[in-house]
């Protein structure tokens, strides 16, 4: 799914993301406000990985979001 629907609507998005990423707090997700840049240092930050893998987390976990996508169901 391209990253701009998905911070335009990361209030539905949030919580997906924090499945994925437990150790992000409601908080952390709240404050990003669908930033991929921002989510991706919190990403690094909390799990100990390199910048790349981060993104590489982020793009799959975006990829896989096209069948959960809550205009098209």
């Amino acid at each position: 799914m391209n990253w701009d629907r998905i911070e335009g609507r990361w209030k539905q998005f949030k919580g997906r993301a924090r499945q994925q990423w437990g150790r992000l707090t409601d908080n952390d997700l709240k404050a990003l406000a669908g930033n991929r840049e921002r989510l991706a240092g919190k990403i690094q930050k909390a799990y100990g990985l390199t910048r790349e893998a981060s993104e590489k987390q982020i793009a799959e976990w975006a990829a896989g979001q096209h069948d959960v996508d809550p205009i098209h169901k």
